[in-house]
Protein backbone atom coordinates (compact mmCIF):
# COMPACT_ATOMS: atom_id res chain seq x y z
CA UNK A 1 0.00 0.00 0.00
CA UNK A 2 2.98 2.30 -0.24
CA UNK A 3 1.40 4.14 -3.17
CA UNK A 4 -1.45 5.37 -1.00
CA UNK A 5 -1.13 8.69 0.78
CA UNK A 6 -3.50 9.70 3.55
CA UNK A 7 -4.19 13.13 4.96
CA UNK A 8 -5.02 13.10 8.67
CA UNK A 9 -6.73 15.90 10.59
CA UNK A 10 -6.57 15.61 14.38
CA UNK A 11 -3.37 13.58 14.14
CA UNK A 12 -2.23 14.50 17.67
CA UNK A 13 -5.49 13.36 19.31
CA UNK A 14 -5.87 10.06 21.17
CA UNK A 15 -7.40 8.26 18.18
CA UNK A 16 -5.00 10.15 15.90
CA UNK A 17 -1.99 8.72 17.74
CA UNK A 18 -3.31 5.18 17.33
CA UNK A 19 -4.22 5.85 13.70
CA UNK A 20 -0.76 7.12 12.75
CA UNK A 21 0.87 3.95 14.03
CA UNK A 22 -1.66 1.66 12.35
CA UNK A 23 -1.48 3.39 8.97
CA UNK A 24 2.32 3.39 9.01
CA UNK A 25 2.42 -0.31 9.90
CA UNK A 26 0.42 -1.26 6.81
CA UNK A 27 2.45 0.96 4.52
CA UNK A 28 0.42 4.13 4.08
CA UNK A 29 2.24 7.43 3.65
CA UNK A 30 0.77 9.94 6.09
CA UNK A 31 0.48 13.70 5.89
CA UNK A 32 -0.48 14.69 9.42
CA UNK A 33 -1.94 18.12 10.10
CA UNK A 34 -1.79 20.00 13.36
CA UNK A 35 -2.75 23.51 14.48
CA UNK A 36 0.70 23.81 16.04
CA UNK A 37 4.11 23.06 14.55
CA UNK A 38 5.25 19.49 15.28
CA UNK A 39 8.97 18.72 15.13
CA UNK A 40 8.95 15.05 16.08
CA UNK A 41 10.35 12.54 13.59
CA UNK A 42 8.11 9.57 12.84
CA UNK A 43 8.58 6.96 10.13
CA UNK A 44 6.13 7.39 7.29
CA UNK A 45 4.67 10.62 8.69
CA UNK A 46 5.05 14.13 7.28
CA UNK A 47 3.88 16.83 9.68
CA UNK A 48 2.33 20.05 8.39
CA UNK A 49 0.87 22.99 10.25
CA UNK A 50 -2.64 24.00 9.30
CA UNK A 51 -2.92 27.39 7.55
CA UNK A 52 -3.46 30.29 9.92
CA UNK A 53 -5.34 32.55 7.48
CA UNK A 54 -9.16 32.41 7.50
CA UNK A 55 -10.14 31.35 4.99
CA UNK A 56 -6.78 30.06 3.67
CA UNK A 57 -6.08 30.74 0.01
CA UNK A 58 -5.79 27.73 -2.26
CA UNK A 59 -2.22 28.53 -3.33
CA UNK A 60 -0.93 27.95 0.21
CA UNK A 61 -2.99 24.81 0.73
CA UNK A 62 -1.45 22.51 -1.83
CA UNK A 63 0.96 22.25 -4.71
CA UNK A 64 -0.24 20.86 -8.01
CA UNK A 65 1.69 17.60 -7.51
CA UNK A 66 0.67 17.24 -3.86
CA UNK A 67 -2.31 14.91 -4.26
CA UNK A 68 -4.03 13.42 -1.21
CA UNK A 69 -7.07 11.46 -2.38
CA UNK A 70 -7.72 9.79 0.99
CA UNK A 71 -8.49 11.67 4.21
CA UNK A 72 -9.36 10.80 7.80
CA UNK A 73 -10.60 13.43 10.24
CA UNK A 74 -10.27 12.28 13.86
CA UNK A 75 -10.62 15.81 15.15
CA UNK A 76 -14.20 16.63 16.27
CA UNK A 77 -16.36 16.34 13.16
CA UNK A 78 -17.58 19.93 13.53
CA UNK A 79 -13.99 21.06 12.82
CA UNK A 80 -13.96 19.41 9.39
CA UNK A 81 -16.02 22.07 7.53
CA UNK A 82 -13.29 24.61 8.36
CA UNK A 83 -10.96 22.57 6.17
CA UNK A 84 -13.12 21.75 3.16
CA UNK A 85 -10.96 24.02 0.99
CA UNK A 86 -7.84 22.16 2.11
CA UNK A 87 -9.29 18.79 1.13
CA UNK A 88 -10.54 20.10 -2.22
CA UNK A 89 -7.14 21.62 -3.02
CA UNK A 90 -5.53 18.22 -2.44
CA UNK A 91 -8.01 16.41 -4.68
CA UNK A 92 -9.85 14.50 -1.97
CA UNK A 93 -11.75 11.47 -3.24
CA UNK A 94 -12.81 9.81 0.03
CA UNK A 95 -13.16 11.30 3.51
CA UNK A 96 -13.61 9.33 6.72
CA UNK A 97 -14.90 11.49 9.58
CA UNK A 98 -15.13 10.64 13.27
CA UNK A 99 -18.40 11.59 14.95
CA UNK A 100 -19.96 10.07 18.10
CA UNK A 101 -22.99 8.15 19.32
CA UNK A 102 -23.45 11.14 21.68
CA UNK A 103 -25.45 12.50 18.76
CA UNK A 104 -28.20 10.14 19.91
CA UNK A 105 -27.48 9.57 23.62
CA UNK A 106 -27.30 13.24 24.58
CA UNK A 107 -30.05 14.73 22.43
CA UNK A 108 -32.56 14.54 25.29
CA UNK A 109 -30.09 15.26 28.10
CA UNK A 110 -31.18 17.44 31.02
CA UNK A 111 -28.01 19.46 30.45
CA UNK A 112 -28.40 22.19 27.75
CA UNK A 113 -24.67 21.99 26.99
CA UNK A 114 -24.95 18.28 26.21
CA UNK A 115 -28.01 18.89 24.04
CA UNK A 116 -25.94 21.48 22.16
CA UNK A 117 -23.19 18.90 21.59
CA UNK A 118 -25.72 16.45 20.13
CA UNK A 119 -27.08 19.13 17.78
CA UNK A 120 -23.56 20.15 16.81
CA UNK A 121 -22.68 16.58 15.89
CA UNK A 122 -25.84 16.11 13.83
CA UNK A 123 -25.37 19.44 12.03
CA UNK A 124 -21.72 18.68 11.27
CA UNK A 125 -22.59 15.26 9.86
CA UNK A 126 -25.19 16.85 7.60
CA UNK A 127 -22.70 19.48 6.38
CA UNK A 128 -20.07 16.85 5.60
CA UNK A 129 -22.54 14.72 3.64
CA UNK A 130 -23.90 17.69 1.69
CA UNK A 131 -20.44 19.07 0.85
CA UNK A 132 -19.04 15.70 -0.21
CA UNK A 133 -22.00 14.65 -2.36
CA UNK A 134 -22.10 17.97 -4.19
CA UNK A 135 -18.45 17.46 -5.18
CA UNK A 136 -18.56 13.76 -5.92
CA UNK A 137 -16.41 12.93 -2.90
CA UNK A 138 -17.08 9.67 -1.08
CA UNK A 139 -17.78 10.01 2.65
CA UNK A 140 -17.82 7.62 5.59
CA UNK A 141 -18.89 8.63 9.11
CA UNK A 142 -17.79 6.59 12.13
CA UNK A 143 -19.67 7.03 15.42
CA UNK A 144 -17.98 5.34 18.41
CA UNK A 145 -19.41 4.87 21.87
CA UNK A 146 -17.40 5.59 25.06
CA UNK A 147 -13.74 5.86 23.94
CA UNK A 148 -10.90 4.92 26.27
CA UNK A 149 -7.23 4.02 26.03
CA UNK A 150 -3.58 4.98 26.59
CA UNK A 151 -4.55 6.98 29.68
CA UNK A 152 -5.44 9.94 27.47
CA UNK A 153 -9.21 9.70 27.20
CA UNK A 154 -11.73 11.93 28.97
CA UNK A 155 -13.90 9.05 30.15
CA UNK A 156 -12.27 6.04 31.83
CA UNK A 157 -9.08 7.96 32.60
CA UNK A 158 -11.04 10.64 34.46
CA UNK A 159 -12.79 8.02 36.59
CA UNK A 160 -9.37 6.48 37.36
CA UNK A 161 -8.00 9.90 38.37
CA UNK A 162 -10.97 10.38 40.72
CA UNK A 163 -10.48 6.95 42.32
CA UNK A 164 -6.77 7.50 42.82
CA UNK A 165 -7.34 10.85 44.44
CA UNK A 166 -10.32 10.04 46.69
CA UNK A 167 -10.31 6.25 47.00
CA UNK A 168 -13.99 5.82 46.13
CA UNK A 169 -16.43 6.54 43.30
CA UNK A 170 -19.99 7.86 43.73
CA UNK A 171 -22.90 6.19 41.96
CA UNK A 172 -26.50 7.32 41.57
CA UNK A 173 -28.95 4.54 42.42
CA UNK A 174 -28.18 1.07 41.07
CA UNK A 175 -26.11 2.47 38.18
CA UNK A 176 -27.17 -0.51 36.09
CA UNK A 177 -27.27 1.28 32.75
CA UNK A 178 -25.46 -0.67 30.05
CA UNK A 179 -22.22 0.57 28.48
CA UNK A 180 -19.92 -0.58 25.64
CA UNK A 181 -16.50 1.05 26.16
CA UNK A 182 -14.41 1.00 22.99
CA UNK A 183 -10.64 1.19 22.85
CA UNK A 184 -9.11 4.03 20.83
CA UNK A 185 -7.07 1.51 18.82
CA UNK A 186 -10.28 -0.22 17.71
CA UNK A 187 -11.76 3.14 16.69
CA UNK A 188 -8.62 3.87 14.67
CA UNK A 189 -8.83 0.43 13.04
CA UNK A 190 -12.40 1.11 11.93
CA UNK A 191 -11.36 4.47 10.43
CA UNK A 192 -8.44 2.84 8.62
CA UNK A 193 -10.63 0.04 7.24
CA UNK A 194 -13.18 2.59 6.00
CA UNK A 195 -10.57 4.23 3.77
CA UNK A 196 -10.99 1.70 0.99
CA UNK A 197 -13.91 -0.57 1.90
CA UNK A 198 -16.09 -0.44 -1.27
CA UNK A 199 -19.38 -1.08 0.53
CA UNK A 200 -18.71 1.72 3.03
CA UNK A 201 -19.19 4.45 0.43
CA UNK A 202 -21.52 7.18 1.67
CA UNK A 203 -22.38 5.26 4.83
CA UNK A 204 -22.45 6.03 8.57
CA UNK A 205 -21.53 3.37 11.13
CA UNK A 206 -22.12 3.13 14.86
CA UNK A 207 -19.27 1.24 16.50
CA UNK A 208 -19.13 -0.05 20.07
CA UNK A 209 -16.87 -2.10 22.30
CA UNK A 210 -16.75 -5.88 22.24
CA UNK A 211 -18.47 -6.21 25.61
CA UNK A 212 -21.64 -4.85 27.19
CA UNK A 213 -21.58 -4.28 30.95
CA UNK A 214 -23.33 -2.15 33.54
CA UNK A 215 -21.96 1.23 34.55
CA UNK A 216 -21.38 -0.17 38.05
CA UNK A 217 -19.37 -3.11 36.72
CA UNK A 218 -17.39 -0.83 34.42
CA UNK A 219 -16.29 1.32 37.36
CA UNK A 220 -15.51 -1.77 39.44
CA UNK A 221 -13.13 -2.96 36.72
CA UNK A 222 -11.31 0.35 36.85
CA UNK A 223 -10.75 -0.21 40.58
CA UNK A 224 -9.40 -3.69 39.80
CA UNK A 225 -7.06 -2.33 37.11
CA UNK A 226 -5.75 0.13 39.69
CA UNK A 227 -5.16 -2.82 42.05
CA UNK A 228 -7.76 -1.51 44.48
CA UNK A 229 -10.81 -3.06 46.07
CA UNK A 230 -13.96 -1.48 44.60
CA UNK A 231 -15.45 1.15 46.89
CA UNK A 232 -18.67 2.27 45.26
CA UNK A 233 -20.67 4.79 47.24
CA UNK A 234 -24.36 5.19 46.41
CA UNK A 235 -25.36 8.85 46.89
CA UNK A 236 -28.52 10.93 46.25
CA UNK A 237 -28.94 13.28 43.32
CA UNK A 238 -28.62 16.40 45.49
CA UNK A 239 -25.14 15.27 46.47
CA UNK A 240 -24.13 14.92 42.82
CA UNK A 241 -25.42 18.39 42.06
CA UNK A 242 -23.40 19.87 44.91
CA UNK A 243 -20.28 17.85 44.12
CA UNK A 244 -20.39 18.66 40.40
CA UNK A 245 -20.83 22.38 41.13
CA UNK A 246 -17.65 22.26 43.23
CA UNK A 247 -15.65 20.00 40.92
CA UNK A 248 -16.38 22.09 37.82
CA UNK A 249 -14.27 24.84 39.36
CA UNK A 250 -11.27 22.60 38.63
CA UNK A 251 -10.06 22.39 34.99
CA UNK A 252 -9.91 18.59 35.06
CA UNK A 253 -13.62 18.27 35.89
CA UNK A 254 -15.06 21.20 33.95
CA UNK A 255 -16.84 18.81 31.56
CA UNK A 256 -18.66 16.97 34.36
CA UNK A 257 -22.41 17.50 34.76
CA UNK A 258 -25.31 16.16 36.79
CA UNK A 259 -26.63 14.62 33.57
CA UNK A 260 -23.66 12.23 33.64
CA UNK A 261 -24.96 10.81 36.93
CA UNK A 262 -28.53 10.65 35.62
CA UNK A 263 -27.33 8.49 32.69
CA UNK A 264 -25.75 5.90 35.00
CA UNK A 265 -29.03 3.95 34.90
CA UNK A 266 -29.70 4.49 31.18
CA UNK A 267 -28.74 1.95 28.53
CA UNK A 268 -26.37 3.44 25.94
CA UNK A 269 -26.05 0.43 23.66
CA UNK A 270 -25.39 0.49 19.91
CA UNK A 271 -25.23 -2.40 17.48
CA UNK A 272 -22.10 -2.64 15.33
CA UNK A 273 -23.13 -5.54 13.09
CA UNK A 274 -22.91 -3.43 9.92
CA UNK A 275 -19.36 -2.35 10.80
CA UNK A 276 -18.45 -6.00 11.35
CA UNK A 277 -19.79 -6.92 7.91
CA UNK A 278 -18.45 -3.97 5.92
CA UNK A 279 -15.25 -3.01 7.79
CA UNK A 280 -14.18 -6.28 9.40
CA UNK A 281 -14.64 -4.55 12.76
CA UNK A 282 -13.62 -6.75 15.72
CA UNK A 283 -13.48 -4.76 18.97
CA UNK A 284 -11.85 -6.09 22.14
CA UNK A 285 -13.58 -6.66 25.46
CA UNK A 286 -13.21 -4.10 28.22
CA UNK A 287 -9.93 -5.12 29.85
CA UNK A 288 -7.74 -2.24 31.01
CA UNK A 289 -4.00 -2.66 30.65
CA UNK A 290 -1.38 -0.65 32.52
CA UNK A 291 -0.94 1.47 29.39
CA UNK A 292 -4.64 2.41 29.46
CA UNK A 293 -4.40 3.98 32.91
CA UNK A 294 -3.38 7.61 33.39
CA UNK A 295 0.18 8.19 34.51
Amino acid sequence: MTDYQVGVLGATSLVGECLRHQLAQVGYGITAYSRHAVTQVEDGVKWLQLPISHPPTVDILAKKDDSLPLWICVAPIWVLPEHFALLEAHGAQRVVALSSTSRFSKDKSSDPEEQAVARRLADAEARVREWAEKRGIEWVIIRPTLIYGLGRDKNIAEIAHFIRRLGFFPLLGKANGLRQPIHAEDVAAACSAALQAPCATNRAYNISGGETLTYRDMVARIFTALDRRPYLLTVPLWFFRLAVAILRCLPRYRRWSTAMAERMSSNLVFDHTEAEQDLGFKPRTFMLSTEDLPK
